[in-house]
């Protein structure tokens, strides 16, 4: 691991994951070999959800809001909006999804490794 600064200006959003998300890196990928990821994501204008269910193959995730807002259902836990300054520990493998969000959604999620596997579940 390694000492890392990421200026604001230094890169920008991108596809990812999600197509109706677009994400930025945020180094920390790089600075730890991979062993954690970090990225600002916000809501595509236009392009929602289609709320399907899947789990992560992760040792950790966890997601802060910071502008507008995002519901999720999660598998033995129930129905959640999140709402700015509100985070949410995702445990390995929980399986959830994401019913909606607001236009305006920018959150950070932190994860480790950086790079995972997302299964979709049918039904």
């Amino acid at each position: 691991m390694k000492f890392k600064i990421t200026r604001a200006n230094e890169n920008s959003f991108d596809s990812g994951l999600r197509g109706f998300f677009a994400y930025k890196n945020l180094g920390i990928e790089e600075a730890t070999s991979g062993n954690f990821g970090a990225n600002v994501i916000k809501a595509v204008e236009g392009k929602h959800a289609n709320g399907e269910w899947h789990y992560h193959k992760l040792n950790f995730q966890m997601v802060y809001i910071l502008k507008g807002s995002v519901e999720f259902e999660y598998e033995g836990e129930g129905t959640f909006v999140l709402n700015e300054g509100d985070v949410v520990y995702q445990p390995p493998e929980i399986h959830h999804r994401e019913i909606k969000h607001s236009d305006d959604l920018e959150l950070i999620e932190i994860t480790s490794p950086a790079q995972f596997e997302t299964v979709s579940l049918k039904g």
